[in-house]
């Protein structure tokens, strides 16, 4: 009964969505655990075709795989048939597949504006949200006064708990921050407007995918965000609300531990984030905006630039660890072509002294400095490899570092967008 789980190393953006629809092909289930359309995963098709998936899992492009989406994803139910439709405009079919949790919570009206307008007052201690409402549905989750997308089914229900939450949330919003109130007739009326055609769609997961693997079938967990923006392991306050983490994948999917095979981390061969937050590794210089540019780095879901940085094995290291990592995919190794050196951050300098491992305090690492091993660049086109053989030794020799410091084997290597664009050095699925 194998479930793989597939996540991010660093900050997000690594490229998960091109290795699940590479992969997904070959797997029965795909299913996102965490998250909501604050991600955004970039797939591009053999045929050059470009997708940009927030709520959908990249393996909706799998034609012969069921999808689903777990408990523990926060769905905007407007993103999600917008995205429904548009694929569906594009010749992909996803609705005889699709499956979403009966009991995943819902994005509603007050969640989206209590994220703008509280980020907005933060100034400049902000924390760089996406403002789709991910983090207030996650808070009302928490504080057990959610709205589950099973209450579309009924609509008494859905109609008392949203006059419960709006009693509270239209106080903060008009006496606090002077907004108009939400009206909750119209809302209702919206939300089951929704539920006529996500009606088909609703299941409970955990009993679906517990029946997969108890057949001997392959269940893919697709993470969105990554292991630094983990709400308890990544570079908190400047994280996602959820746990994009091996272990979230359990909770926010419904299926045991014991149940995970393998687990494949993505990194860039550098490294970037989106927002506020710590990155020891950033470039504020020349070759920084270089690799925003060759790379393309500007968010899926917001546009806003990418920070560039070298990698940082500190970070990747770290993420091995925490989330098991068995196999580790590294993208965009076709961005560093063309540099005379590569560094690769080993450790950081705090207060004077060597760290080799993630400080202690929120503190400490805002002072790190990286500790840099120069490696060095090569200039060859690698768009053409295929197998490490066909890569220039010093960008083997590059890869080679970077799995000696992580602790985990490079399986796969991107050298490009393509689906079909990358080095494989060991299979990331049995034969």
């Amino acid at each position: 009964m194998p479930a793989i789980v597939l996540l991010g190393v660093q900050w997000g953006d690594e490229g998960k969505g091109k290795v699940t629809d590479l992969l997904g092909a070959r797997v029965d289930y795909v299913v996102r655990f965490s998250g909501g359309n604050n991600a955004g995963h970039t797939v591009v098709t053999p045929d050059g075709q470009k997708y940009a998936l927030h709520l959908m899992p990249s393996g909706a492009l799998s034609p012969n795989a069921t999808i689903v989406i777990g408990n523990g994803v926060v769905i905007d139910p407007k993103v999600l048939l917008t995205e429904l439709d548009g694929l569906a405009a594009r010749g992909v079919d996803v609705s005889s597949r699709l499956k979403i949790s009966s009991d995943a919570h819902l994005i509603m009206p007050h969640h989206r504006a209590l994220d703008r307008v509280v980020e907005r007052y933060l100034g400049s201690a902000r924390i760089g949200t996406t403002g789709r409402g991910i983090g207030p549905a996650y808070g009302d989750k928490v504080a057990r006064m959610g709205i589950r997308v099973q209450d579309l089914l009924d609509p008494g229900i859905l109609r008392k708990k949203l006059d419960m939450a709006l009693r509270e949330k239209n106080q903060t919003l008009t006496k606090i921050y002077n907004r108009k109130a939400i009206e909750l007739d119209a809302v209702v009326e919206e939300y089951l407007e929704y539920a006529q055609r996500l009606l088909p769609y609703i299941v409970e997961t955990r009993a679906l995918l517990w029946g997969a693997l108890d057949r001997g079938e392959t269940v893919f967990l697709e993470g969105a965000q990554a292991t630094m923006l983990d709400m308890d392991h990544g570079t908190y306050p400047f994280v996602t609300s959820s746990n994009p983490t091996s272990g979230g994948a359990c909770v926010g999917a419904g299926i045991p531990p014991t149940a995970i095979t393998q687990v494949i981390g993505v990194s860039k061969a550098y490294t970037t984030r989106v927002g506020a937050g710590p990155f020891p590794t950033e470039l504020h210089d020349e070759t920084g905006e270089r690799i925003r540019k060759i790379g393309g780095e500007y968010g899926t879901t917001t546009g806003r630039e990418r920070r560039c940085g070298w990698f940082d094995a500190v970070v990747a290291r770290y993420a091995v660890r925490v989330n098991g990592i068995t196999d580790l995919v590294i993208t965009k190794l076709d961005v560093l072509s063309g540099l005379d050196t590569v560094p690769i951050c080993v450790a950081y300098e705090v207060d004077g002294k060597r760290v080799d491992e993630m400080p202690t305090t929120q503190t400490e690492y805002h002072h790190a400095t990286p500790v840099y091993e120069e490696m060095p660049g090569w200039w060859e086109d690698i768009s053409e490899a295929r197998v490490d053989a066909d890569l220039p030794p010093n960008a083997r020799a590059y890869i080679e570092r970077i799995e000696q410091l992580c602790g985990a084997r490079v399986s796969l290597v991107g050298v490009g967008p393509g689906r079909e664009e990358n080095v494989t050095r060991h299979p990331l699925l049995p034969a």
